[in-house]
């Protein structure tokens, strides 16, 4: 599986927020894209999600295992979206999130016999019936992972994901992604301003992304 972007430019009202940005990411890599506030990052996981919003534009190709995605609704794209907020529903358990993200051709018991083996499988099956505000932060943290990624996605952004945990937890949980992502042998690209969260000889996209070979770099 490969995610890749070409000549990918996003303008706002005819101005560019980001101008021919070029990359490739296989399957089990994670890609680090950073820079300064309002450089375009977030507009790029949208426009690759399928979310961006229509005062923007955009010109050159999103490319998911060869096959194109700038015309498809965001739904049929099958990429997955971790955020810095957890996002757990507080009125279901920690099984019920999970469930949430089967894809529906899973069903009846098979929804909670699988959310309940991901969560034996993560070392978190003892907390499965658990609401969302009786578990720690770095339990909710990788629960909302394992709900992202059992909907199967093809591909992962993630948006800042360990920004909002402590420094042991932070620690903690980057490595659970990393590890979880090489599992599932999917591409992730991953935003973030701290470069502690680069996984180790993991590529990396630095403002200005045009310059320097694209800003391309291995850390």
């Amino acid at each position: 599986m490969t995610l890749s972007v070409e000549n990918l430019t996003i303008n706002n009202a005819n101005i560019p927020l980001i101008s021919s940005i070029n990359f490739s990411i296989n399957n089990g890599e994670v890609m680090t894209l950073m820079g300064p506030s309002g450089c375009g990052k977030s507009s790029l996981l949208s426009a690759i999600a399928g979310h961006l919003s229509p005062v923007f534009t955009l010109e050159g190709k999103i490319q998911l295992n060869n096959t194109i995605m700038n015309d498809l609704e965001p739904d049929q794209r099958q990429i997955g979206i971790l955020f810095q907020d957890d996002l757990l529903f507080p009125h279901l358990n920690v099984w019920e999130n999970l469930a949430f993200g089967l894809p529906r051709t899973i069903t009846g018991a098979n929804r909670k016999n699988e959310a309940i083996q991901t969560l034996t499988q993560v070392g978190l099956h003892d907390i499965a019936f658990n609401m969302p505000n009786e578990i720690s932060g770095g339990q909710r943290a990788r629960v909302s992972l394992m709900r992202t990624l059992l909907a199967k996605p093809k591909a992962v952004l993630l948006d800042e994901p360990f920004s909002k945990l402590d420094k042991a937890l932070r620690v903690e949980f980057r490595h659970f992604v990393f590890e979880q992502i090489k599992t599932q042998d999917i591409p992730a690209l991953m935003v973030t301003h701290d470069d502690d969260d680069i996984p180790e000889n993991g590529l990396v996209l630095r403002w200005p992304w045009n310059d320097n070979d694209r800003g391309l770099a291995n850390a």
